[in-house]
């Protein structure tokens, strides 16, 4: 893919200084070979939390298929299923509910801990009082939680309504950066950070009218097509940068009394 997308493309060696316009001009190459990435409609944060916790190292279709299975097993709730029902089922209903996804029987105590603890640290289920947070914040939280990495907080805090800047890289997205030289060779969250430095700030900012004054941005986040060639590319490049240019403009003067991150 590399070579015919970018013919006699020069890959820097390890070590060498990196070109601030790399990154958005791998944007613009696959924008032109693939297409825009479609929009899609961000989730409420709990629900992609639970999505983003079941997904790992399983494949789009079975996660996909996972979120419809517990809504099926546990009803519609006001966040999409009744996750509350999820939380307090039987951990052995929830596995096997849940048995589409790569190891099931390890995410399945994960995913009803986790429900509790947040029920237990806010008073109800729900993620929607992180909005009141700044982004570094709500990942270092996040993260406390078990089976929760720089990955999953980042397509957590980028993929929902939160809509924060974020790149949420797997081991595939990891491989395409570094063989392109966009970064060195390093783990997914020192390549975010380097990655982060790269991508440019939208603006003017927008703010709401009910919030202090803030210097954040919003843009639309973006999702891959159901084409295969360029659902890949786009995951490792165009939909990664896009939606790392997700960040509301939101941060409110009163944060939740109720839980302290």
């Amino acid at each position: 893919m590399t070579e015919s997308l970018f013919p006699g493309a020069h890959i820097p060696p390890p070590g060498a200084p990196i070109d601030p316009d790399r990154l958005p001009h791998l944007h613009r190459v696959l924008g032109e070979h693939y297409g825009q990435p479609e929009p899609r409609t961000p989730w409420n944060p709990l629900k992609q939390f639970v999505y983003s916790l079941l997904s790992a190292r399983t494949r789009s279709p079975a996660s996909d298929q996972v979120m419809a299975d517990l809504e099926a097993r546990f009803g519609p709730g006001p966040f999409g299923t009744d996750w509350e029902a999820v939380r307090d089922a039987p951990l052995a209903d929830i596995e096997h509910t849940i048995q589409v996804v790569t190891f099931p029987e390890i995410k399945a105590p994960r995913l009803k801990l986790a429900l509790q603890q947040i029920t237990a640290r806010y008073g109800s289920l729900t993620l929607d009082f992180l909005a009141n947070y700044r982004t570094e914040k709500i990942r270092a939280w996040l993260e406390g939680f078990e089976g929760v990495g720089p990955q999953v907080s980042a397509a957590i805090v980028n993929f929902s309504t939160l809509r924060r800047r974020a790149i949420s890289l797997d081991a595939n997205h990891l491989r395409v950066v570094h063989r392109l030289g966009l970064t060195p060779p390093g783990d997914a969250r020192r390549t975010e950070e380097l990655l982060m430095r790269m991508v440019p700030r939208p603006g003017p900012p927008r703010c709401s009218t009910s919030t202090i004054p803030c210097s954040k941005f919003t843009a639309r986040p973006s999702v891959p097509s159901s084409n295969p060639a360029a659902r890949y590319a786009r995951s490792s490049i165009t939909a990664s940068m896009a939606s790392a240019l997700s960040e509301t403009g939101t941060h409110r003067m009163n944060p939740s009394p109720t839980c302290h991150l």
